[in-house]
């Protein structure tokens, strides 16, 4: 746990004092060769690169704004169970962290870091710490050529099965810890109309689950995601349309590697490909592109007993045979093709969608961004890829903007979803839903709406997930392997101010979790909360909240928890 803080916080340091541009994951169809992307380009959907990179240049031309304010808190917590039993729990916690934001001409970067440590009064309210944070920034080193990284820690309560759903009243005692990092350089440079771009991204991700968390799950617990590492890298070479040709012309490569810890399983994903896009009209593009691709998916076998069972180690999860073959559990290479749609009728608007032929059958993707004013946006995406745990939540973190607050939780301090940003791709609720160990072709949408009016601050997000695990049949992965797991998850947020010294803010946040596996329990979890603040001098400000929290299970044998919590609180910001 301690070694896991300490990763939290060096990534937070590094966020803020180096970090840098673009994403790493796959082929995107607006960078080289297809002429968009440039000063005009609108807000960036997940894989418009060049668009994030004009918007920090275009924010950059203002006053560079430095907002650091560290903080310490005391709050008095009260929390009563309303189903199925009536206990009522009294806390002390005391918390200190930062909030920061640093946005330049150079560099940006948002983040929030806060430790807490709960105090129980009497026996059945336990003591506990948790540290949770989310950090995301960027540093341009030399024209061309930028370092980005972010990082993760939150907690979730994993229900069996892997179902992971938002930390309950209080965090820390008997929670589970996801902690998730990632950094790595992007270069763009030209050589005449040739331009060429590349980036590369390294990830590690650990789920971290206390003595009681473990205690707590049925032997299902052994299918907890451990820990990965992940590398991510593409580059691209192309000519605009009218350049060489009156069509745009670009070859580009991709590769992505996740390691698993889980029973050492692996997955890879290589393409190649040559793209062709040909301008429509003055807003239209259509690119089409054919290529070659290779997708591994294979893993080892646990360590058997005499009794030839498998042995599960103190961590709670199985013991990896090192010894044994690596058994394939997901082989498809060959052609690949698909065909893109890029519509940008003005540099607030832009729309991209895809279908083709990957991981060897119909895919379909694609990102809406609509920014009607300078105060509002409105943003989809559309995915379909091949990764593991970790791999997913590292693509997330790379998609987040670079200039944030982060909703938080105001009775638990845990985050809540999704930050408060009017850049596009703000949640993370989608890939939180579940932390199977195994690897999984993942498919959903994801939509974002926030605005700012006045001083008066919101958004909502919303989405649907839906994995479809890869295990070989060979080993002790194969129960899951074609289980189908689905999330349908909601998130919103809304704030403002009461005069100059005093303000509000209440959030919801929703998750209906389901699975084809029958060793597993459908669960849905809910959540509210209001508060109010008061400045009561210059840095001081005391705070009262009010939260109900629930988890409902399909099962009639499993008892619906609802609880109910109240918060009165003091914070000196320094």
């Amino acid at each position: 746990m301690m070694a896991m803080t300490r990763i939290a916080m060096l990534a937070t340091v590094a966020a803020l004092t180096l970090p840098a541009t673009v994403q790493a994951q796959s082929i995107g169809y607006e960078g080289v060769g297809s002429g968009g992307g440039g000063r005009d380009s609108a807000s960036e959907g997940s894989g418009d690169r060049s668009d994030r990179a004009s918007r920090r240049g275009s924010r950059g031309q203002g006053a560079k704004r430095i907002d650091i304010q560290p903080y310490i808190e005391v709050d008095q917590i009260v929390t009563a169970e309303l189903s199925p039993g009536d206990e009522v729990l009294t806390y002390t916690q005391v918390a200190a962290g930062i909030d920061a934001s640093i946005q330049g001409r150079n560099n940006g970067a948002s983040a929030s870091v806060r430790y807490q440590r709960q105090f129980g009064w009497g026996k059945r309210a336990g003591d506990g710490d948790a540290i949770s944070g989310l950090v995301r920034g960027y540093a341009t080193v030399v024209p061309g050529v930028t370092v980005e990284a972010g990082a993760l820690a939150s907690q979730v309560n994993v229900e069996n099965g892997g179902a992971a759903l938002a930390a309950g009243t209080l965090s820390g005692n008997g929670k589970t810890t996801v902690y998730s990092a990632y950094a790595g350089p992007s270069v763009a440079t030209r050589a005449g109309d040739l331009a060429i771009a590349g980036n590369y991204r390294f990830g590690y991700t650990k789920v971290d689950q206390s003595n009681s968390a473990r205690d707590a799950q049925t032997g299902a617990a052994a299918d907890v995601f451990d820990e990965s590492t992940v590398h991510m890298a593409d580059i691209q070479a192309g000519f605009a349309p009218g350049t060489v040709l009156p069509v745009g012309v670009g070859v580009g490569g991709s590769f992505y590697q996740e390691d698993i810890s889980n029973l050492d399983q692996r997955a890879r994903d290589m393409q190649a490909r040559a793209m062709v896009t040909v301008p429509v009209s003055r807003t239209v593009q259509v690119v089409g592109a054919i290529g070659y691709e290779d997708v591994e998916i294979s893993s080892r076998d646990a360590v058997r007993d005499a009794n030839g069972l498998p042995v599960i180690g103190r961590d709670g999860r199985y013991v990896t045979d090192k010894s044994a073959p690596r058994e394939l559990a997901y082989d498809v290479s060959g052609l690949l093709w698909d065909v893109a749609v890029m519509w940008r009728p003005s540099r607030r608007t832009s729309l991209s969608a895809h279908v083709g032929r990957r991981y060897g059958s119909t895919s379909y993707g694609g990102t809406l961004a609509y920014a009607p004013n300078d105060r509002s946006q409105f943003s989809v995406s559309v995915y379909d890829n091949v990764s593991g745990f970790g791999g997913q939540l590292n693509r997330a973190l790379d998609q987040l903007p670079d200039d944030f607050e982060v909703v938080r939780d105001p009775i638990t301090g845990e985050l809540r979803g999704c930050v408060s940003s009017l850049e596009s791709g703000n949640c993370l609720s989608g890939v939180l839903g579940s932390v199977r160990s195994s690897t999984f072709r993942a498919r959903g949408i994801a939509a974002n709406y926030t605005m700012q009016i006045g001083r008066l601050s919101a958004g909502i997000g919303a989405g649907y997930d839906r994995r479809k695990y890869i295990a070989a049949r060979n080993t002790i992965l194969a129960a899951a392997n074609g289980v189908i797991d689905e999330n349908w998850w909601l998130a919103a947020y809304v704030g403002g101010d009461i005069g100059r010294d005093a303000g509000w803010s209440a959030n919801v946040y929703a998750n209906w979790i389901s699975s084809n596996d029958p060793l597993t329990d459908d669960v849905a979890g809910y959540g509210a909360t209001a508060s109010l603040y008061k400045m009561f001098a210059p840095r001081l400000r005391g705070t009262v909240a009010v939260a109900i929290n629930g988890q409902k299970y399909d099962t009639p044998s499993i008892d619906d928890l609802w609880t109910a919590s109240a918060l009165a609180g003091l914070r000196y910001s320094f």
